[in-house]
């Protein structure tokens, strides 16, 4: 199925574009609120480092891999077209169905959401009365629950899809700013919390006082929880393949892609290093997890029927650590800064994340409409319009960690399939110009894969709610794969 409009999108992005847009994509909430959970599954600042650091590895892992393949197939859609140019058809629709289904949207939803609970933190939103915050939906869903910051979320993406809709220069200037600010944030939270934060090395070094976790006495037990962290900090790794989206609007993309991916994830892999030693080194894990997890008057952590932690799912680590050295009007600061940046963060997943499904329709493969490039505008608008509507519906449904961990499950399914695709472009297309070849192949990849294997596996087993989710909505494509295919 071809296009059958004359629009053709606009190649805007160059390298230094590209970085903040891979920068913008990557920087959102994780940065922000996963050292909590982390703290409270490792109990202890310094392994909480290593945790993000081997993170930043594993990802920097994939995108030594991924930056050749993107070189190779600089089309828009990314990952849909990496996987159909390797395996077929079949494997990039169900990518693509995942990303509309849970990984982009449950992103945007997320970031979205925090944004709003941000928002409220500065002027508080409306909510209903406890009945009609009760209501349900299979002891699950909670539609009605702090509507005031879901309708905030939903508004938030409604804009921005509008901002997109008029034009990638648009979507892309917003991205611009907004990176600035953050960055620029972000490093005075670093100086600050360093200098005059009254931090100590002694943070860091000490751990909870109920360290070790009981886990560490099971059969791998101490794997098992780093992987639970590295969970929770990929979800701020998260969107480092989304450059690959926008493939059709780099230019000179054989050049630029693989340096907008190295150089973007190592700044990051950087500043996220150095915000969470900042965290760590000025507020206690103690203090920290007393805040995250809900405690009885005697100071002791409240758990579920299920055995699990009652969880403060409002903390927001870097709002609280702010406020201890710089009082409420820190808190305000960070709470403005964390409002701009989940703005911007929801806006570069927007922008890229509606190319997908604009190339799947072009294939046949999703609905026809998501095709249409707009005449004026020179962007997937009707793409841009169904994946702003169903991030809408995901709004209303599941907490934060509930969404993140079951999109970077997701997630990384297709994270494995891409990386070890590279074996197969190696063959396929062996006599292609390469400005760029995977540093350290073939051990690079395969490192890569490996992991993506054991890290599947070990949620599958450690966080079965959020990886069945994850699956069920992937496996939820099929009929829509076989509708698409008879139309």
């Amino acid at each position: 199925m071809e296009n059958n409009n004359n629009g053709k999108l606009l190649q805007y992005f160059g390298l230094t574009t590209g970085i903040i847009l891979i920068v913008s994509s990557i920087i959102g909430t994780g940065v922000y609120k996963k050292v909590a959970p982390m703290s409270l599954n490792l109990q202890s600042p310094e392994l909480v480092l290593l945790a993000w650091g081997l993170a930043g590895l594993v990802t920097l892992l994939g995108v030594l891999t991924v930056a050749e393949i993107a070189m190779l197939i600089p089309k828009s859609g990314g990952p849909f077209a990496y996987l159909r140019e390797m395996y077929g058809e079949k494997t990039a629709y169900f990518y693509g169905w995942a990303s509309f289904a849970t990984i982009q949207s449950a992103s945007t939803a997320s970031i979205s959401y925090v944004f709003a609970q941000s928002l409220n933190s500065i002027v508080t939103l409306p909510r209903l009365s406890e009945d009609w915050e009760a209501m349900n939906l299979f002891g699950i869903f909670y539609p009605f629950a702090n509507i005031g910051v879901k309708l905030m979320a939903v508004l938030l993406i409604a804009v921005l899809t509008a901002v997109n809709y008029r034009g990638v220069k648009q979507g892309g200037r917003v991205s611009n700013v907004i990176t600035v600010i953050v960055l620029a944030s972000l490093a005075l939270i670093i100086v600050l919390g360093l200098t005059v934060g009254g931090g100590s090395m002694a943070n860091i070094t000490q751990p909870a006082s109920t360290y070790p976790p009981s886990a560490f006495g099971e059969s791998f037990g101490f794997m098992k929880l780093i992987f639970l962290a590295m969970l929770s900090a990929f979800w701020a790794y998260e969107g480092w393949m989304n450059v690959g989206f926008v493939g059709d609007e780099i230019r000179n993309p054989q050049r630029n892609i693989p340096r907008i991916l190295i150089f973007g994830i190592l700044l990051i892999i950087t500043i996220y290093l150095l915000v969470n030693f900042t965290y760590l080194y000025v507020m206690p894990v103690d203090e920290m997890l007393h805040g995250y997890v809900q405690t009885d008057a005697a100071g002791n952590f409240l758990t579920n029927q299920d055995g699990t932690f009652k969880l403060n799912d409002n903390f927001i680590a870097a709002v609280e650590v702010i406020r201890k050295f710089f009082g409420n009007g820190g808190a305000f600061f960070i709470s403005l800064l964390i409002v701009v940046t989940t703005m911007g963060c929801t806006n570069a997943t927007i922008l890229t994340a509606a190319r997908i499904y604009y190339a799947m329709a072009e294939k046949g493969l999703f609905f026809k409409r998501a095709a249409f490039v707009h005449p004026k505008f020179r962007t997937p608008s009707n793409a841009l319009v169904m994946f702003a509507v169903w991030s809408s519906v995901l709004v209303f449904s599941g907490t934060f960690d509930q969404l993140t961990d079951m999109m970077v499950f997701s997630q990384f399914i297709f994270y494995g399939l891409v990386v070890a695709g590279i074996f197969i472009l190696r063959k396929k297309m062996k006599d292609a110009p390469r400005s760029y070849r995977t540093l350290g192949y073939p051990v690079v990849p395969l490192l890569f894969v490996l992991f993506c294997a054991v890290f599947i596996l070990n949620t599958l087993i450690e966080k079965p709610r959020e990886a069945g989710m994850g699956l069920a909505l992937i496996v939820l494509g099929t009929p829509f794969y076989f509708l698409f295919k008879k139309r």
